[in-house]
């Protein structure tokens, strides 16, 4: 997502230091943002071009009467990539590491894309410290169905002004190019089976816009018919990053959601 300057009565969310703090997981230190108080939620960003700043009107919105964590996910932002090739289960201990820190409740979490299907994992492995999942622009997910090879020079010409905002925060600016390899390797294998849509127990909101191009409206169905308990929300005319064209919508779905 494109960012521009921030105005300057503006939360820099992704660079607060005011709120930051780190957590280890495994082999990476994962940096997230700590706002409001109450019941516990955690929020992530997208993949690739995503950031703790697209999320920006949720975290407003939900720390208001929450306690909200705002992570960004590994190899985003303050995070480190860690060592290893990048993976859903191992972001979803990261998760779980950050839950663990901070608090001993079970927590809802709210994900968008990739971080949708990040809270699909976790939800799926660590059933006791998810109470609800809101799941943004995220359905199945059959392997090699994309092919992705997104290079440094590609990112930078997509979209310059974030990269250099991304380059700034990373404690890693060195390993950009490797980071790039492994993102497009992951994403090009990943398979997303049914079997993890099944194991999933809590409540889910499964939320895409109607014209998302990265997962198409067939396949967020699918992933709402397999998941045990969940409800669907479709936002019409609306492409993958639905929050952003249209939140008013978005928003009213999820409240009476959030509300049970």
């Amino acid at each position: 997502m494109q960012q521009g300057p921030l105005p300057s009565t503006a939360v820099p969310y992704g660079n607060n230091p005011k709120a930051g703090h780190y957590v280890k997981s495994g082999d990476a230190r994962i940096y997230y943002e700590v706002y409001g108080r109450g019941k516990p939620i955690v929020i992530m960003h997208g993949g690739i071009f995503g950031s703790t700043v697209e999320m920006g009107r949720f975290i407003d919105s939900l720390s208001k009467n929450n306690k909200v964590m705002a992570v960004s996910t590994r190899g985003h932002g303050k995070s480190e990539m860690g060592k290893s090739e990048p993976n859903y289960e191992q972001k979803a201990r990261d998760i779980n590491a950050i839950i663990q820190e901070e608090t001993s409740d079970s927590v809802t979490v709210l994900g968008f894309s990739d971080g949708a299907y990040t809270g699909y994992y976790l939800a799926a492995t660590f059933p006791a410290k998810v109470k609800k999942l809101v799941a943004i622009g995220a359905g199945t997910w059959k392997k090699g169905w994309r092919d992705f090879k997104v290079t440094k020079e590609m990112a930078f010409g997509l979209d310059s002004l974030y990269w250099k905002q991304q380059v700034t925060l990373s404690p890693e600016p060195q390993r950009i190019d490797e980071w790039f390899t492994s993102i497009s390797k992951m994403y090009s294998s990943i398979e997303v089976k049914k079997d993890l849509f099944k194991a999933i127990k809590c409540p889910v909101l499964v939320l895409s816009g109607e014209l998302d191009q990265n997962a198409p409206l067939e396949t967020v169905i699918d992933a709402y018919r397999l998941i045990p308990r969940a409800q669907l929300g479709i936002i019409p005319s609306a492409p993958h990053p639905v929050f952003l064209v249209n939140f008013d919508a978005v928003w009213a779905s999820m409240k009476p959601f959030l509300l049970l």
